[in-house]
């Protein structure tokens, strides 16, 4: 029997399973080292190969070192509860939604379970009545479907993921249904279906209106008849506008999902998991992994392709004997699984890949590239699901589908999928799935209050060959993260591109020519500058058909800056939302009147309770005290200065509502949760802003920039979810 090789993680990767991965004991103390950690892993999936007379000893060293190797590593549901009493090893589910009370509470009942397991939910919404039709039990109306999409949102903001955090959601609508408008409107909204990705189902019929500028009915899913007659092009340019202002809704290509349907006699294909890249039927789930690229390639980005089929085919039987040991949250799950027995095996670090090769990402190469290598690990993953089928049977659905009538025994009825792979690809120190980089150089918090500067490296290599005239190149590329601007060599510059500077056509290609090796769906966003503009959005929209991706997400940069809501803003005295002026035209504060009345509100913080003292006159807020107990001399010191600024903005008229959206949301490297469970506080100013919004008895809405809840660094939107550059938050995995 082989021998367990040693772990090669590095001491962030380290970190970033302490964290999330590693078993803890009732107190919090961490049980198992990541060496115990992937033992745990190994020998659980292992032992399904008993039932088919397989050595799962073996099997268990097996497993261990191709991921002690991190040559392949499974979904992060599968590393944290392999092994363990939960047992939940799937990330991806979708859920049924009828037209019931009976059904939707059910349904609502089992995203809670599938949530509390660590799993995420897909819902097609479009069975559900519009708001305003008949309801014939209470004679009454209904709401329609974005009102119960609200409550399973709720729903998902109080049940925490195996109680660490909380899950995600993808709601689709078909374009017929009546209530569309409204759907594709709701995310504009900064605050509504915060747990939800949103995406339109559009059928290839909807294209051909859009492209002849004709109408298109409305249908209510009660009665199947025709209840209204929309222009295609108005609900395709609402579409289109939607996208450029907030990043929403996506689209899913809902024939395409069709198309890929290798078991149509289960049903029609019509949701996805929460970042789109898995259909799914009700009540099915699919359990995910991913190769690392840089781990089967040399320092020169050369391929070792006999390296590359012996972990793709250990990989698809790795994630056929997860089906196995799985212990699913529901008995339907259970059921609608292990009959279609589907996996989804990708890949990361593909950027890394192009780095070492000297290949541009997006460049004719490149496509050519990605095609040749997703073609290969396809070929692979079906013919080890065909030798499978040989020695344990086809996955139970088998006879009516596709590859029944192909005459192709398959053990799994769908092998490849291009998933997210944020925290795993942490793990495996290589960049997220088919993602570009996002920086090449940014600092990262890790241990306690430290920070790291991280440099790709292969750019760090590239300008070691420049010697000398390579000087004060990383400081500028460390100050801004990119090499656009730098005076740099043409070659390198060429190379060592980021997210922001890919043409958004060259992105889409990436994904089509990745999609057309895939079984599933690919998990991709389609990166805009914020300069973009509504004819790019079209645009990436109709190249992503045309090339017969199965959906698309874009996302704008910037495109969600912070938004305040003047809540009565509309009642105030225009002399007083003015600021005052002498005659030079400088501003002028009011004077201190004698006395004046306020309220105080505390705060908690990490260096102590914050002690918020507002004070008003005539209506308006005119000053605010602010002290910060328990807290060293320069923490008090920036309290109070904060408080003497803010009170001399609020004299010279400046709005409170600009004052708590300025520090709203700015993160800080100590963050603390309330004990009443009112939130996080992110750092002092964002206390003083939550203070200020209690002591006035309102809520501002503030998008907070797209930055992260627990370090406060920047979120880029990756893979159709949201991701934070420096530590290892994200929304969705």
């Amino acid at each position: 029997m082989a021998e367990r090789v040693c772990a090669r993680f590095s001491e962030n990767a380290r970190y970033v399973l302490e964290k999330r991965y590693l078993r803890k004991d009732d107190a919090g103390e961490i049980i198992e080292s990541p060496e115990d950690m992937l033992w745990r892993v190994a020998s659980a999936v292992a032992r399904a190969e008993e039932a088919y007379g397989g050595d799962s000893g073996e099997w268990s060293v097996k497993f261990y070192n191709l991921m002690a190797e991190l040559e392949f590593l499974p979904n992060s549901p599968t590393l944290m509860n392999a092994g363990t009493p939960r047992g939940q090893l799937s990330a991806c589910f979708v859920l049924p939604i009828g037209d019931s009370m009976e059904e939707i509470f059910g349904s609502l009942c089992a995203t809670a379970l599938v949530h509390k397991s660590g799993g995420g939910t897909g819902f097609n919404f479009s069975n559900v009545r519009p708001a305003g039709d008949r309801v014939r039990s209470t004679s009454g109306v209904a709401s329609g479907p974005i009102s119960f999409m609200e409550l399973f949102d709720h729903t998902t903001e109080v049940v925490k993921q195996g109680g660490t955090r909380r899950g995600a959601n993808m709601g689709i609508l078909d374009v017929s249904h009546p209530d569309i408008k409204t759907f594709i409107n709701i995310k504009r909204e900064t605050k509504k279906l915060t747990n939800f990705n949103i995406s339109v189902g559009l059928p290839d019929a909807f294209m051909k209106a859009v492209e002849e500028d004709a109408d298109w009915d409305l249908i209510n899913p009660r009665t199947k008849e025709k209840v209204g007659v929309v222009s295609a092009s108005e609900l395709w340019e609402m579409l289109i506008e939607g996208a450029w202002k907030s990043g929403d809704p996506g689209v899913v290509f809902i024939d395409r999902l069709e198309a890929g349907n290798m078991v149509p006699s289960c049903g029609r294909l019509d949701s996805t998991n929460p970042c789109g890249e898995q259909p799914l039927f009700p009540y099915e789930s699919c359990n995910l992994g991913s190769i690392s690229l840089m781990a089967m390639a040399d320092e020169y980005g050369e391929i070792d392709w006999n390296r590359l089929e012996r972990v793709t085919r250990m990989a698809v039987r790795f994630l056929d004997n997860v089906i196995d040991c799985n212990t699913y949250p529901l008995e339907d799950i259970d059921k609608m699984t292990r009959g279609n027995r589907k996996i989804g095996l990708g890949i990361m670090g593909w950027a890394e890949l192009l780095f070492a090769r000297g290949i541009r990402y997006g460049s004719r190469e490149s496509i050519s590239l990605a095609e040749e290598v997703m073609g290969f690990i396809q070929r692979i993953g079906h013919d080890e699901s065909e030798m499978l089928a040989g020695t344990r049977g086809s996955f139970p659905n088998w006879k009516g589908s596709l590859w029944d009538r192909r005459g192709r025994p398959m053990r799994n009825a769908t092998v490849t999928t291009i998933a997210p792979t944020g925290t795993i690809s942490l793990i495996a120190e290589c960049s997220s799935g088919i993602e570009p980089v996002f920086a090449l150089a940014f600092r990262r918090k890790a241990f306690d209050n430290d920070t790291l500067v991280y440099v790709n490296g292969f750019l760090e290599r590239a300008l070691a060959k420049m010697g000398d005239s390579s000087s004060g190149m990383l400081d500028l590329v460390l100050a801004s993260g990119t090499l656009a601007g730098v005076d740099a060599p043409h070659k390198i510059k060429e190379v060592f591109v980021t997210a922001h500077d890919i043409p958004y056509r060259e992105h889409v290609e990436m994904q089509a020519a990745f999609q057309k090796y895939t079984d599933n769906a690919v998990s991709k966003t389609i990166n805009l500058p914020n300069s973009a503009t509504l004819d790019d959005v079209r645009d990436s929209y109709l190249t992503a058909y045309s090339l017969g991706c199965k959906g698309i997400t874009i996302y704008r940069d910037r495109c969600k800056e912070t938004q305040v809501l003047y809540h009565g803003a509309e009642s105030h005295d225009e002399s007083r939302k003015q600021p005052r002026t002498d005659s030079s035209g400088r501003l002028k504060p009011r004077k201190r009147p004698g006395n004046l009345l306020g309220s105080t509100v505390k705060i908690q913080t990490s260096f102590g309770n914050l002690y918020l003292t507002l004070n008003m006159f005539e209506g308006e807020p005119f000053e605010l005290f602010a002290t910060l107990g328990k807290s060293g001399k320069d923490t008090q010191a920036h309290t109070e200065a904060l408080g003497r600024l803010i009170s001399l903005s609020l004299r010279s008229g400046v709005p409170v509502q600009a004052i708590i959206a300025q520090l709203k949301g700015i993160g800080g490297s100590q963050y603390i949760y309330e004990d009443d469970g009112d939130g996080i506080i992110l750092s002092l100013p964002d206390a003083i802003a939550q203070g200020l919004e209690r002591a006035m008895g309102e809520k501002i809405e503030v998008s907070a920039g797209d930055m992260c809840p627990s370090c406060g660094a920047p979120l880029v939107h990756a893979e159709g979810c949201m991701r934070c550059v420096s530590c290892d938050y994200s929304k969705c995995y």
